[in-house]
């Protein structure tokens, strides 16, 4: 209702995206765009919105979004930057947890009939285990402060730019030799592209539980697999995956289905801020950063190119 205010809104009424022809059917009159996780934008979508002003990504990672062609475009870019926080950080210590204490294998083996307890799935819990943040921006942090409740026996941060007290700076590699749980919040760049690959792995304690809430093409998915199979890695949970990115052209089309089939991964889809009122509250925000737009306002959240 408030987007009505500024013009005709044209709403995909479901949750599937538009087809590449349908998003340029809709992008030809359009003068605004909200963008979702789902969309990407490069030179070849821009040149099939010759009216496009605005685009308000409601998200706070615009690694799918070519912010150079869109400022040679005309096009200005913003997005939420601070909204998807919390819930993010909740969930990486709720996937650290569900993969260190097999949730899922005992949820499957108590609907398969429940005897009561038997001495199996025994784990590794976060209380005296040393555990690696990679990544403190805003997510790292956040996972930092929740991580200091459940007596950590030492927090290891990763991050050549950041720094937070609550932790021990050490390169990745010295984290992945020291810690038993790794997770990740790092945003996608062309420096972290693959961060976690074979080589990585190679120095990973042995039993490692990692977690990726960052990006999913942070993590090699094939070299995750392979530590795996051989039992390098003890789990691997994520919330990303590499086949999200659109931006990059020679991603993969697919989740392994081997890796998603293996025992010891937990996987969710996306939910990072999947809490019903911080969606809204980024769609909210969202809806000002292209109102302030179209009505020529100082907008509070642009996107610059690096």
């Amino acid at each position: 209702m408030r987007l009505q205010t500024a013009g005709e809104v044209v709403m995909n009424p479901g949750p599937e995206p538009w087809s590449a022809e349908q998003l340029a059917g809709h992008l030809r009159e359009a003068d605004a765009w909200m963008a979702f996780m789902t969309d990407r934008i490069d030179a070849a979508v821009l040149a099939q919105a010759p009216r496009l002003r605005t685009v308000a990504c409601a998200l706070k990672g615009f690694d799918n979004f070519d912010l150079a062609a869109c400022e040679r475009a005309g096009v200005q870019v913003s997005f939420v930057p601070d909204l998807l926080t919390e819930p993010t950080a909740e969930l990486a210590i709720g996937l650290a947890i569900a993969a260190g204490r097999h949730v899922l294998e005992g949820d499957r083996r108590v609907r398969a009939g429940y005897a009561g307890w038997r001495p199996a799935l025994y784990g590794t819990g976060l209380h005296g285990s040393t555990v690696a943040v990679v990544g403190l921006g805003a997510v790292g942090r956040a996972i930092v402060d929740r991580l200091q409740g459940f007596g950590c026996a030492e927090i290891l941060g990763v991050d050549p730019q950041h720094r937070d007290a609550r932790t021990r700076a050490v390169g990745l590699r010295d984290a992945l030799q020291r810690a038993h749980y790794v997770l990740l919040a790092v945003p996608l760049t062309e420096a972290s592209r693959h961060l976690i690959d074979e080589m990585a792995l190679a120095a990973a304690r042995p039993g490692q539980l990692l977690v990726n809430v960052g990006r999913g093409s942070v993590v090699d998915e094939r070299a995750v697999l392979a530590a795996l199979q051989s039992d390098l890695l003890g789990a691997y949970a994520a919330d990303v995956f590499e086949m999200e990115d659109w931006n990059l052209p020679d991603r993969p089309s697919a989740i392994p289905e081997a890796l998603l089939r293996h025992p010891r991964t937990v996987f969710t889809p996306h939910l990072g801020s999947a809490v019903r009122e911080v969606r809204l509250a980024i769609e909210q925000r969202a809806a000002d950063n292209l109102l302030a737009a179209l009505a020529g306002r100082a907008v509070a959240d642009l996107a610059t190119p690096a």
